[in-house]
């Protein structure tokens, strides 16, 4: 697994800005613009865009820290994220690698949706079907944007390549840096007779289902990436993602804390006394005995090894841990009083004259 603090040799407490500076430093120092003659260059560079990518972000940061892995493939498949890096450290970015403000055909959307599941079925994992409302590849055109019979023609200012090399001063000396075409607007080709169902674009809006495995041991919040599954891209552009949030309604046994369970039993104190046998539940429904040892004292706390929550992408299972609460009885019978008062006389404890009453508050 790849360090990413390493990658840019920062802390891993290291700060926001620290970590910018760092980025900014080696992207300047590394980028293959900088260094022609080195083959290594554009893959060092992307290993440090990815890295900057990930700890940027407060929510990706977070799921590095928990032992989550990312796919440099996913986060710079088009290299649209580096430009946008680029973009907003040096205004404007190098040429050469994925040119700055590259456009093109446009990559499709993504898609958002939330699945709703109870903590049993997050603790065993659960297979949904989802509806989603994307653009799907126009069904007249195929996708390819012209009237049928029609196909479109290369663009004969960037001879099909969507770009134009062009030398612009920057930090670093003259470069060439790679633009838009102004005629095809980066597309690579012109379209003179666009497809009447979709307007030259490639695709229509449409809905559509898909099944979603959700992994054992997710939490409230976890969100999951359907890579590619998505809206279509415009003529030929990569398609989006969905992101599916889970959302984990409260369970009335058990509060989760990471990927242990907390469960709170009631006693009374002749029961914490002399103890007891009782039956807590398991997180798949079935239940089980313990046993509460004569002398238990309030707050006490059981540990039940490997009865909590999958470790989501690790092995393992988190604890159960049960917390005892000895119940003190706020009203007493005549002959419960009597026998509480035998039984402190035998204890040798003195406990107040005559049955405890709420005190009324005198006026002033």
């Amino acid at each position: 697994m790849k360090d990413y603090y390493d990658i840019l040799g920062v802390a891993r407490e290291a700060s926001p800005d620290e970590i910018k500076k760092a980025f900014r430093k080696l992207a300047r120092d590394t980028h293959p613009d900088a260094n022609p003659d080195d083959p290594a260059a554009e893959e060092r560079f992307r290993e440090i865009a990815e890295a900057y990518e990930i700890l940027s972000d407060p929510q990706r940061r977070a799921a590095f820290d928990r032992g989550e892995q990312f796919g440099a493939g996913d986060l710079f498949s088009n290299f649209g994220g580096l430009d946008d890096i680029l973009q907003q450290f040096f205004g404007g970015g190098f040429g050469g690698f994925g040119g700055a403000g590259r456009r093109g055909p446009a990559r499709g959307g993504d898609v958002g949706v939330v699945v709703d599941l109870t903590l049993a079925e997050a603790a065993i994992g659960a297979s949904r079907k989802i509806e989603i409302g994307a653009p799907e590849r126009c069904p007249a055109c195929g996708g390819g944007g012209s009237e049928p019979g029609h196909d479109p023609r290369r663009c004969p200012t960037c001879n099909g390549a969507g770009q134009v090399q062009v030398a612009r001063q920057t930090m670093l000396g003259s470069m060439m840096t790679v633009t838009d075409c102004s005629t095809c607007r980066g597309r690579g080709e012109i379209i003179d007779n666009p497809c009447k169902v979709c307007s030259g674009q490639g695709r229509i809006e449409a809905e559509r289902s898909m099944s979603v495995e959700i992994p054992a041991g997710v939490d409230d919040g976890t969100r999951l990436r359907l890579s590619g599954r998505g809206g279509v891209g415009e003529r030929g552009a990569p398609p989006g993602d969905v992101y599916v949030q889970v959302r984990i309604a409260p369970d009335p046994n058990f509060t989760r804390v990471g990927s242990d369970l907390h469960h709170q039993v009631q006693i009374g104190i002749a029961e914490a006394t002399l103890g007891k046998e009782i039956s807590v539940p398991l997180v798949d429904g079935s239940e089980t005995e313990i046993d509460i040892p004569p002398g238990t004292q309030a707050a006490t706390v059981f540990r039940l090894g490997r009865e909590g929550m999958p470790r989501l992408q690790r092995r393992g299972r988190g604890d159960l841990l049960i917390e005892v609460d000895v119940v003190i009885p706020t009203e007493l019978s005549s002959e419960q009083e009597e026998a509480l008062r035998s039984f402190a006389q035998l204890r040798g404890e003195e406990p107040a004259a005559g049955k405890r009453r709420k005190r009324k508050r005198r006026g002033r």
